[in-house]
């Protein structure tokens, strides 16, 4: 840098531009506090040294205090240099981390298309073309393998600076990256034709959407499935058979509860408001589906609705027929209801399966259904 030709500076500069998409004015000052330091370096720190380099020609003017400094090359040498080359290279190092930063954390929440590159320990890095991205582990998902030169879609979880570098957190396990993906392949979400009210997931397993149409010619569920299932073959595709149920939302929380534990077909429903707690009752046949594989259907249905949910066998007379009501609001069985039941199974006494306890069953009647949409 030290003794170029004006046009040689202005050629580094617009290369730098180009390479690293940094403001020319930001690699000009840069130079100029590189030298400055160097400068001051040589000539003692108390000096008032100014350097500014022409915008339009790349000439070098240096002041000491008010002062021209002569040959500002041969002032400095080559260590001189060396420093200036030195600080000016962290600057724009500076200059590029803040460019990128600026760049992605913009795009914190959105989608975004990487390609794998490799591993580091049980960390994915992504390309990102003129970055790099990073998958944590806790934001893969289970069961998914990452090759490098693979493109896949990952949301931007978080962006921050980490000293001279720009962290970019990915994710393929968060909700959000579905709600996207609805958005990417169903142009009315994207239209805002059709609204996703709620949406859970457990990734790689199985995920609920609960969708509603603000037109009412549209039909929500039809539109998220497309012709012969053909948007949601391209959301299952990309989050590599992850099963999807497009749940239609409604306003009447018994039916919109009613209509998120689909496959399982629904008696009745009671909601305690105060506790925000709904039993739900379903026929004996029908409650390994209600259950899911390992809880999933009922454990995603609430997530879903935000209702905690019990499951109940029968139907609410036979319920009230089989438990009495204690003073403080408990039940018990009834001592009839009780002898009759002995040796029966929770299922058959009619007695209550909540979500959490549902988490723990492993039942293989309870096998995983494939994706629902209502009819």
């Amino acid at each position: 840098m030290i003794g170029m030709k004006g046009s040689d500076i202005l050629r580094i500069v617009d290369a730098l531009h180009r390479e690293k998409g940094v403001d020319k004015e930001i690699i000009f000052m840069g130079i100029e506090a590189a030298l400055v330091s160097a400068a001051k370096k040589k000539l003692g720190m108390e000096k008032n040294i100014v350097i500014e380099i022409s915008r339009d020609t790349g000439e070098i003017t240096a002041l000491d205090g008010e002062t021209p400094i002569g040959d500002f090359g041969d002032l400095l040498g080559r260590i001189g240099a060396l420093t200036a080359k030195q600080i000016m290279t962290q600057k724009i190092r500076e200059a590029e981390r803040d460019v990128v930063y600026d760049e992605y954390s913009k795009r914190e929440g959105q989608l975004i298309t990487g390609t794998v590159q490799r591993y580091e320990k049980h960390n994915v890095i992504v390309s990102l073309g003129r970055t790099e991205g990073i998958i944590p582990w806790r934001e893969q998902v289970p069961g998914e393998s990452y090759n490098p030169g693979e493109r896949i879609k990952c949301l931007v979880l978080e962006v921050k600076k980490l000293g001279q570098r720009v962290r970019i957190v990915l994710s393929r396990a968060h909700p959000d990256l579905l709600r996207h993906l609805f958005e990417l392949e169903v142009p009315e979400i994207a239209e805002r034709i059709i609204e996703i009210k709620d949406l859970a997931r457990d990734p790689g397993h199985r995920a609920k959407v609960a969708v509603q149409s603000i037109d009412h010619k549209v039909d929500c569920v039809g539109a998220c499935v497309g012709i012969r299932g053909s948007r949601i073959k391209n959301i299952v595709d990309e989050l590599n058979g992850e099963k999807i149920d497009i749940v239609r939302w409604n306003d009447s929380q018994e039916v919109y509860i009613m209509n998120s534990m689909k496959p399982a077909l629904v008696n009745a429903i009671e909601l305690d408001y105060e506790n925000k707690r709904a039993k739900v009752f379903v026929e004996e046949d029908q409650l390994s589906l209600a259950i899911g594989r390992r809880g999933q259907n009922v454990r995603l249905a609430s997530k879903l609705t935000g209702w905690d949910i019990d499951l109940v066998t029968g139907t609410p007379d036979a319920y009230e027929e089989r438990f009495q009501v204690h003073a403080d609001g408990s039940r018990a069985p009834r001592p009839a209801a009780a002898e009759d039941a002995g040796g029966s199974s929770a299922a058959d006494s009619g007695e209550e399966t909540s979500a959490d306890a549902a988490e723990a069953t492993d039942d293989p009647a309870a096998e995983e259904t494939p994706p629902q949409a209502e009819e």
